[in-house]
């Protein structure tokens, strides 16, 4: 298995911003230290859910702070941008990292309509514009003399400089919340990223995806590098104790959880119908050995988390990316960092 590090940093006070980002920096490195495999990045504006911000910049700061460790996007809501300029973009960072780049994409979801609208656009365009905008961001990274007239996007250019490092392009994968688009996915051989879910849905999923990719005539190692480039989103804390990490984690996420709500009250457009984002399991619904039927966080001492992370290996996971939202203190998430890499990655490594 491979175990990536996802930067999701909830960091509600502004007048803290610049340390945070710092924080994160040192986190990359201290990561990529402990043999980590990946580092992700999301995408979250105006109230601080991301505190970088942008993820793009943050990535490019990423990139030259670290040597070997994979970068990717989980995700760049590409409806809140110009694709030309996100081919540009990427594939200058793509340079910056020697090739370490993975682009995710995805529509996004509509809790956070108001992020849409800070833009000048919404949620229901840009979910029309995706499937327009990653063939045009395919496009400006591998062809010249580019002409494309398309519903949404008309544009002509001599070519993308700087060119990507990786050929023909970095890999592109296609962030997947429901069936219906983890099949769509599968049909035209497009990796994909998961997240949520109970462990045996999580595994029911990915069966799927095995099966519809198999049933479009795509080959076994086609199929199987794929299911290597298929990652699944996970929150993540670990200490010395199941109480202690639940103690520590739980309380704050639901916290972090709450004051989003309250946000997406004030500032989705009310004429909107929204989707209702469902509360973080709470520690009732946490039982004394881990569920594989419920949508449990890995949260608690390594010796559960271990077991948990098996239990996805046994369902077909082989890559985790791991997040605590960034609401623990820093001494707090190098601790549960450094019980992963030691107490955890060993056994699930290859060979």
């Amino acid at each position: 298995m491979r175990f990536g590090h996802f930067f999701y940093p909830m960091k509600f006070d502004d007048s803290q911003d610049g340390l945070e980002i710092q924080a994160c920096l040192d986190e990359a490195q201290l990561v990529e230290e402990l043999g980590m495999d990946a580092i992700w990045f999301a995408e979250h504006y105006f109230t601080g859910e991301c505190v970088y911000g942008d993820p793009l910049v943050f990535a490019s700061a990423v990139a030259v702070k670290t040597k070997k460790i994979m970068l990717g996007f989980g995700i760049l809501e590409l409806p809140l941008h110009n694709p030309v300029r996100v081919a540009i973009q990427t594939a200058l960072l793509d340079n910056l990292c020697h090739g370490r780049l993975v682009v995710g994409t995805g529509r996004g979801s509509n809790y956070n309509a108001y992020e849409y609208v800070g833009f000048g656009t919404s949620t229901g365009l840009g979910a029309a514009q995706l499937d327009e905008a990653e063939e045009l961001l395919i496009k400006a990274w591998t062809e010249d003399n580019v002409k494309f007239e398309g519903k949404y996007f008309q544009v002509s250019f001599p070519s993308v400089r700087p060119r990507p490092y990786q050929k023909p392009h970095p890999p592109l994968a296609r962030a997947c919340t429901g069936d219906a688009s983890l099949v769509e996915m599968a049909k035209i051989g497009r990796p994909v990223l998961i997240r949520g879910n109970s462990c045996n849905v999580t595994g029911e999923k990915i069966k799927l995806y095995r099966d519809t990719m198999s049933a479009a005539g795509f080959s076994e190692e086609a199929v199987e590098k794929n299911l290597d480039q298929l990652w699944v989103w996970r929150e993540m804390h670990i200490a010395e104790t199941d109480d202690e990490a639940m103690n520590e984690f739980l309380p704050a996420h639901h916290a972090a959880y709450q004051h989003l709500e309250d946000v997406r009250a004030e500032w989705n457009p009310p004429e909107m119908e929204i989707s209702v984002q469902r509360a973080p399991l709470g520690r009732s619904g946490y039982a004394e050995t881990p569920n594989p039927d419920v949508s449990e966080s890995l949260i608690g001492g390594y010796k559960r988390v271990a077991e948990q992370v098996a239990m996805m290996r046994d369902v077909g996971v082989r890559n985790l990316m791991l997040t605590n939202r960034g609401l623990m203190s820093q001494e707090k998430t190098v601790v549960s960092l450094k019980l992963l890499s030691e107490k955890i990655m060993p056994s699930f490594r290859d060979g």
